[in-house]
């Protein structure tokens, strides 16, 4: 039986029957592999999914580390430029990411600015302009969590 979180792979290398992770990067081509097959392209599902669903994911993370929701919201401001109104609508009506992003009022340029890695992937190069969104938001409430300054999360 293999372990939570491997999958079988062969060829590249390997010998039939081995195990490794699986882990974005094979999971991205076992998915490239099956939009080929069908001619069809398949999409991240964060893109999808409802910015509703994660927001209270990033505040319970930097509450944990003595943090608070004041600060995501600050950086979530920062970065796309809703209102403290508008970030309540955002969570309210359930839009996705791809949404939550197009609608923001005023992305912040300054935003580029921000360097790092998210799940092993450096976030300046990431091709996909939203993943890039999506992966910059993240980053930031990384750095909420791990105690930075606010002045230098917002490259002040």
């Amino acid at each position: 039986m293999r372990p939570p979180g491997v999958r079988e792979t062969s060829g590249a290398g390997l010998s039939e029957g081995k195990w490794r992770p699986a882990g974005p990067a094979a999971v991205r081509r076992t998915l490239d592999a099956k939009a080929g097959q069908k001619g069809r392209i398949v999409e991240h599902r964060i893109y999808a999914m409802s910015f509703a669903r994660v927001y209270p994911l990033y505040i319970a993370k930097v509450e944990r580390k003595g943090r608070t929701k004041a600060e995501v919201d600050e950086v979530i401001r920062w970065m796309t430029g809703y209102s403290d109104d508008g970030l309540a609508e955002a969570v309210a009506d359930g839009r996705d990411f791809r949404r939550f992003f197009a609608e923001a009022p005023n992305m912040n340029p300054a935003r580029e600015r921000i360097t790092g890695t998210v799940c092993g992937v450096r976030v300046q190069e990431v091709e996909e302009p939203l993943m890039r969104e999506i992966r910059y938001l993240d980053l930031l409430v990384d750095e909420i969590a791990r105690g930075k300054a606010m002045e230098k999360i917002l490259r002040a």
